[in-house]
């Protein structure tokens, strides 16, 4: 059963399903998460935390060649191995623990093997996730999204600049108040939440900037309020948050 829809402090909820027939007519299939494997997926997950996705690919590659791309050889590889490959994605000391931590529970609890890890009911899943240190809502369900391949939807900072700019949100509202908006008013579907989310990071990385949106053209053009584009509020309080601040992209 999908969640009843919750309230946003600004206006009418956003026509999401519009959003998503639009841009997905004007953009297509993103192919997104780039991966080799479902672990990779966590790893990246982790490791994209405040940097941009070209670093996270370098770390990712230095990861491979050190044969550090499983939960078995993270837990037996010491910190400052995986300190070294990861360098690339920044905050390399904190998020080398976390992937340790990760790792440790999948070693420890379910003997190495993802798939046994990724089985868990939804809402453990999620829970076990949030009580790794690092490892905050948006990540976690990163990696429920895109590596357990269960019906969630991910809000990051472009999700919620898009929000702002259309008038539907002002951009600082509680993860979980923008997370259950999304699922109540979208189908349970997988694939469909894969592709929304990563229409919308296109739009956020190639429209609607940070610093200097460019709606002339863009495919959600037709949804902006009167006047144009609202500044967003990105305030966000740090303890609605476990992990470092996102870099969006500008």
């Amino acid at each position: 059963m999908r969640r009843r829809p919750a309230s946003l402090p600004r206006g009418a909820a956003p026509p999401l399903r519009a959003w998503y027939e639009t841009l997905e007519r004007a953009w297509g299939a993103q192919g997104w998460w780039p991966a080799r494997s479902r672990f990779e997926v966590v790893v990246g997950a982790v490791l994209t935390q405040a940097v941009s996705w070209k670093n996270v690919e370098q770390a990712i590659r230095r990861m491979r060649r050190a044969r550090l791309l499983t939960p078995a050889a993270i837990s037996a590889a010491g910190r400052a191995a995986i300190e070294r490959a990861i360098r690339p994605a920044g905050y390399h000391t904190q998020k080398a623990r976390t992937l340790g931590a990760i790792a440790a529970v999948i070693t420890g609890r379910h003997g190495g093997r993802l798939d046994r890890f990724l089985k868990a009911p939804t809402p453990d899943l999620r829970r076990t996730l949030l009580q790794v240190r690092g490892i905050g809502p948006e990540t976690a369900d990163a990696i429920l999204l895109y590596a357990a391949r269960r019906p969630v939807f991910v809000i990051d900072a472009y999700t919620r600049r898009i929000l702002a700019r259309h008038g539907a949100a002002r951009g600082d509202e509680p993860y979980e108040t923008l997370r259950t908006c999304f699922e109540a008013a979208l189908p349970a579907d997988v694939p469909m939440l894969n592709q929304f989310h990563a229409l919308l990071v296109r739009v956020g990385k190639e429209r609607c900037r940070k610093r200097a949106p460019d709606c002339r053209g863009c495919p959600l053009e037709a949804f902006l309020p009167p006047g144009g584009p609202r500044d967003p509020i990105v305030r966000i309080n740090p303890a609605r948050r476990r992990r470092p601040r996102p870099a969006a992209g500008d």
